[in-house]
């Protein structure tokens, strides 16, 4: 009886000390997990704070360049305040109402009537009428849309215009003119730091175009001779 309660004995130690190894080495396993899900929840947080910290210097940049060129603008270098506008456009989130007053403001000032209008009439519907620039704002833009009216009806006439070089020109009895290249001497003469140099005229032969020819000139079609 003692033998068999020995040999028990052993056997239940040997059970205890291999479910013990077993949870020591579940306990480093998770032990381990936990560390490696700690570290990769540190560096996600690390990688958050800079992209946090590169957003934060790029918002930083494109204020800088707004009071740029607000600067320029009130000191009258609309081309260069024109360039800074558009890259703080491009770069920002969303755009401020005096951002938009700004841009109408500099655009008019650049004779782009139509982009003024547009950016004017968004401050207002962003501010009313007790916005900090609401007053000038309105103003300028009355003074936009009558300017872009203007541009408009010129554009208008430009397209009715009815000019010389649409219809073949009556050259006469003669059936020829002098070639306004040349005027009638069949050279070309071009002064240098060399002195003047003479070639002879690539439209005409002997100073004289046909009246076919002559037509062809006017309207930019007629070939310079080979």
């Amino acid at each position: 009886m003692q033998c068999f309660t020995g040999m028990a004995g052993d056997d239940e130690e040997r059970f205890i000390m291999k479910h013990f190894n077993h949870f020591i080495i579940t306990c480093f396993l998770f032990l381990s997990l936990a560390a490696a899900a700690q570290d990769k929840e540190m560096e996600r947080e690390k990688i958050r704070q800079q992209e946090e910290q590169k957003k934060s210097d790029k918002q930083r940049a494109v204020n800088r360049t707004l009071d740029s060129a607000v600067y320029l603008m009130e000191q009258g270098a609309y081309a260069e305040a024109d360039t800074k506008f558009i890259y703080v456009l491009k770069n920002i989130r969303s755009v401020p109402s005096d951002l938009a007053y700004y841009f109408g403001e500099n655009s008019y000032q650049l004779g782009k009537y139509k982009q003024s209008v547009d950016w004017l009439n968004k401050y207002i519907q962003l501010k009313g009428t007790n916005g900090k620039f609401s007053k000038l704002a309105v103003e300028r833009l009355k003074v936009s849309e009558s300017k872009l009216l203007e541009e408009r009806q010129n554009a208008v006439q430009q397209t009715q215009e009815i000019l010389s070089r649409d219809y073949d020109v009556d050259c006469g009895p003669s059936g020829k003119v002098i070639c306004p290249v040349c005027s009638g001497s069949s050279v070309i003469v071009k002064k240098t730091y060399l002195g003047e140099t003479y070639k002879p005229c690539a439209y005409c032969k002997s100073g004289y175009l046909t009246c076919e020819e002559y037509n062809k000139l006017l309207r930019g079609q007629l070939k310079t001779a080979q």
